[in-house]
């Protein structure tokens, strides 16, 4: 689950959400994509997305009238969609908008939607950025989730990571107010940078600061996200899970 794009240069003058990996589309997935794909891959516009037409089927499988008034959620970067799927059938109510150009791990997802008869997950295969940028009005977000992000340990990589100001300043922008920003990551440097840079956008609020005072700033894992595969082995071999959830608060 960790979001990937775009490693063409050493520090992109512009912020990019991914680093593209190669990666072979197995049999499954590639039925997935032509059986799947049709339906819940939107292309990437540059122009606002039509949400009630890009959520119709999924409003009208479960009796809803309005697409535009379910919740609707961004993931960046979702792997291979386990825990996107998890989540999505967790809250059948909710949008998932999942951005993800990682070729197996959308063919992944496309894959588990049809196993699991999901309708609430919409995938757009194209840098996050640009898709936040052209394609999502302002306050226009119940939330966005962003689990464990490539942490580029070594020091001089630090500049790739994915949470930096310039992106969360947008992110927050298209939240509606009372929206949040959920952000998990099993590297604790990575953590405190995420904690301080999160911390810093003005229109965002860490409200675990006054209901878990004792996490130092961190929040208890929320109950809609799963344990991974990966999260598993690593808490097995003693490392940290560090979640962040910060909300919109003017």
């Amino acid at each position: 689950m960790r979001p990937q794009t775009l490693a063409d240069v050493a520090f992109p003058k512009t912020i990019k959400s991914f680093v593209r990996r190669a990666g072979r589309v197995t049999t499954g997935q590639t039925k997935a994509f032509d059986e799947l794909g049709p339906k819940f891959l939107l292309p990437y516009q540059p122009e606002t997305l039509d949400f009630v037409a890009a959520y119709a089927d999924a409003s009208s499988s479960r009796g809803l009238n309005d697409a535009q008034a379910q919740p609707l959620v961004l993931e960046i970067g979702f792997g291979m969609g386990e825990a996107t799927a998890h989540i999505a059938a967790l809250l059948p109510d909710t949008h998932f908008l999942c951005c993800e150009v990682h070729e197996p791990g959308v063919g992944a997802l496309l894959k588990r939607i049809g196993e699991q008869d999901l309708h609430n997950i919409r995938i757009c295969a194209h840098d996050a950025v640009e898709v936040i940028d052209h394609m999502l009005p302002e306050r226009s977000l119940d939330g966005v989730h962003i689990f464990f992000p490539d942490p580029w340990h070594k020091k001089k990589h630090n500049k790739r990571r994915l949470i930096q100001a310039p992106l969360v300043a947008k992110l927050a922008a298209r939240l509606k107010v009372g929206g949040y920003i959920h952000c998990a990551t099993d590297w604790q440097p990575y953590a405190e940078q995420i904690l301080e840079v999160l911390s810093a956008e003005p229109l965002l609020k860490n409200t675990a600061l006054d209901q878990h005072p004792e996490l130092l700033g961190y929040a208890p894992k929320p109950h809609y996200r799963p344990l991974t595969k990966f999260e598993n082995r690593g808490i097995k071999l003693g490392h940290g899970v560090w979640d962040v959830v910060f909300v919109r608060h003017a």
